[in-house]
């Protein structure tokens, strides 16, 4: 076998190869979609560069030829004779002829190192590194700001993994004096934010990547349509990241004068359960539903991708339980022993879990696929207090922006919301944290939150929670702390030093 892959990498390695049909036509493509971004201003001035890999039926793509665009050179007039083309660990196979006076001698793109990350790490089939005004731009509105995040825009749809609804989310990392300087921070992004497929850098441009040249060039125009858009919306004083675009909640002046400022707060983070809704929804309503659907749902989804993978996170989470010694937890058998053994001791134990309501994150997932079947045929439906809808609407109107923090999935909380007897209450959320995001009582969940919000200092975060150690690890993270007193709720320790209310009317 090693034989065998030896001598195909000695084949693409061939000069017959590096002249063969499929990577002309890859070097004449890198060098027509450089002449086409140019007229967009993504690679004007000799920055900015594209790479593809060379697609090839009968090879691997992780085995796939590199083909990269050279540096320094006038993008908008390169030939297919002018690319480089790369091995999949980075060495040159080919380089183009050095051109006379005044041409600079040839030179791989300054980008290699980066690109080569997004091939290893998110198995791309093409990066695409562009210099646009507009994603240049949109990372000096707030220097502070670690990440671009927009929501409730139709060409968020283009954007790998993601609809209308879903809030986009894009890591900034801070530029150097020289491109290969930020491979480091870039592989830290990648790593730090799976589901993107983008990197901005500040002052600077932008990193895209796709399974393929289409999937790169339309994400790539998405990309920067976004950012036009974000730019254009803060010239009008409009807020780009909250749902209905409202009014900034900067204390900016528009039309009539109208200004506002509501006690410094930029962003009210809320719990749910006891907070949002009542605690019996989720004990006598949402638990027993999962508890007594968990069987048929894994009998009819178990060959599903997403089932597979609740299946995965449960089999890790049990591995767990049983070295920890956890009242409940049942071994699960291998897969080859029978579906039916399978499903029984997968049942089994998230009956456990339901019962010792552990907020784990291999339980919340499952639950939310559960609850979801439950809402798409009508037999749930979302409770919220009823000074709730009221809330939110006041928040969103003074542009306030609202997320959601719970130890239920992100699945789990758009379903709550998205359907009640109020309607759609999304509408006014910008965004969802879990448990993936840090257990609720350490005071660290709250700073990664406050790091994600972009705002200027974890005071102008209040958070509402009914639990009295949730308050005292987001005070202890910088955050400003009411609790939410409801029916059903927990008693409070006496002196615990927090204001309290009993609706959302009285903030």
């Amino acid at each position: 076998m090693a034989s065998a892959v030896a001598n195909g990498v000695s084949l693409l390695h061939s000069q017959a190869y590096l002249e063969s049909k499929v990577v002309n036509e890859t070097k004449a493509l890198v060098s027509d979609l450089c002449k086409q971004f140019y007229t967009l201003g993504w690679v004007s001035g000799t920055g900015g560069s594209i790479t593809i890999k060379v697609h090839d039926s009968a090879v691997p793509k992780p085995q796939q030829l590199i083909v990269m665009s050279p540096s320094g050179v006038q993008k908008e007039r390169m030939v297919p004779e002018d690319m480089y083309v790369l091995s999949v660990d980075g060495d040159v196979l080919a380089a183009p002829s050095p051109k006379p006076f005044p041409h600079k001698a040839p030179k791989c793109s300054d980008c290699g190192p980066l690109f080569m990350k997004a091939y290893k790490m998110r198995n791309a089939g093409a990066v695409i590194h562009s210099h646009g005004m507009e994603s240049c731009l949109v990372t000096m509105i707030h220097p502070q700001s670690k990440e671009f995040r927009i929501t409730h825009m139709e060409m968020i749809k283009g954007i790998q993994g993601h609809g209308y609804y879903d809030e986009l989310v894009v890591p900034i990392i801070e530029n150097t004096a020289q491109e290969s300087e930020l491979t480091e921070s870039l592989s830290e992004a990648i790593t730090a934010y799976p589901k993107s497929t983008a990197v901005l850098v500040r002052n600077h441009g932008i990193y895209v990547w796709g399974d393929s040249w289409i999937s790169a060039k339309t994400q790539a125009e998405c990309y920067h349509y976004l950012f036009d858009a974000a730019i254009k919306l803060n010239q009008l004083g409009l807020d780009w990241s909250s749902p209905s675009h409202g009014l900034l909640a900067n204390g900016i002046t528009l039309g009539g004068g109208w200004k506002r400022d509501i006690d410094g707060k930029q962003c009210i983070l809320l719990d749910i359960e006891g907070t949002t809704t009542p605690i019996s929804f989720v004990t006598d309503v949402l638990f027993p539903y999962a508890r007594d659907n968990v069987r048929n749902d894994l009998i009819s989804t178990y060959d599903s991708e997403e089932t597979q993978e609740d299946i995965k996170l449960l089999r890790a989470q049990v591995l767990e339980d049983l070295k920890e010694g956890v009242v409940g937890a049942r071994p699960i058998p291998p897969e080859d022993t029978g579906k039916d053994e399978v499903i029984a001791a997968l049942v089994a134990n998230v009956e456990a879990m339901i019962k010792a309501d552990r907020k784990i994150t291999a339980l919340k997932q499952l639950q939310g696929h559960i609850w979801r079947t439950g809402y798409e045929k009508n037999e749930l439906q979302g409770v919220v207090f009823d000074d709730v809808p009221k809330a939110l609407a006041k928040w969103h109107d003074l542009g306030i922006k609202v997320y959601i923090y719970s130890s239920g999935s992100r699945e789990a909380q758009r379903l709550i919301f998205g359907n009640t007897k109020f309607g759609d209450l999304r509408t006014y959320l910008c965004g969802f944290f879990d448990t993936m995001v840090g257990n609720k009582r350490e005071s660290r969940s709250y700073s990664e939150i406050y790091q994600s919000l972009g705002v200027d200092k974890p005071s102008q975060i209040l958070f509402l929670t009914d639990v009295y150690q949730e308050a005292v690890a987001a005070k202890a993270a910088g955050l400003e702390v009411i609790i939410s007193v409801r029916p059903g709720n927990a008693p409070l320790p006496e002196n615990h030093g927090f204001k309290t209310i009993t609706s959302f009317s009285e903030i």
